[in-house]
């Protein structure tokens, strides 16, 4: 993990759900706090403001954003939102348009987007799914912003890496989560 050697700080704004937000943990044992650890110790550029909340959509990440912006610098913006969405069964017209209007408040200041495609439990069934899933592709082509896999992907066959609900990464998840977006974010960052 090596997004180090860098001149100078640059703030990477992590809008996301409670995946990102160390649900059924404490904060200090969250894959975003590991990773920024990591990150303080190779005395790299890099540094994440997380600003996800447990529950968060992408309604609300819309409504917070514009303040967020007005006070923080940002260097660039990182979407983990549409999960409580989809479990919602909101409609993927409305998880696009939330998306589009976050990614426009952020272009609007010159800064670049990665957004993480977002996938759910087959609840709705494959048709919704298949819907919910296109929304974050769709996105990311119209507005020439980075797509990355969803880092929960790769846990959720082992039940180990999970908690109870199936849904959260359990604590010893979150060091692998860290080395995984770490590993991503240097692609993107090398860009």
């Amino acid at each position: 993990m090596a997004l180090a050697n860098l001149p100078a700080k640059h703030s990477i704004l992590l809008l996301g759900d409670s995946v990102s937000a160390s649900y059924g943990m404490k904060q200090n044992q969250g894959w975003v706090h590991l990773l920024n650890e990591q990150l303080t110790t190779q005395k790299s550029a890099y540094k994440i403001t997380n600003a996800s909340i447990s529950g968060e959509t992408t309604t609300g990440g819309l409504a917070r954003l514009p303040g967020i912006l007005a006070k923080e610098k940002v260097d660039h913006l990182v979407i983990e939102l549409g999960g409580n969405d989809g479990l919602r069964g909101y409609s993927p017209k409305k998880i696009k348009n939330n998306l589009l209007q976050m990614i426009k408040l952020a272009q609007d200041k010159n800064i670049p987007i990665t957004l993480y495609q977002i996938k759910i439990t087959p609840n709705y069934g494959p048709r919704y799914n298949k819907m919910f899933e296109q929304v974050f592709m769709d996105v990311a082509a119209e507005t020439n912003s980075n797509l990355l896999p969803f880092f929960v992907e790769p846990l959720i066959t082992d039940p180990s890496l999970m908690q109870e609900d199936g849904i959260h990464p359990s604590i010893k998840a979150q060091p692998i989560i860290a080395e995984f977006v770490a590993n991503q974010f240097q692609q993107i960052m090398a860009k």
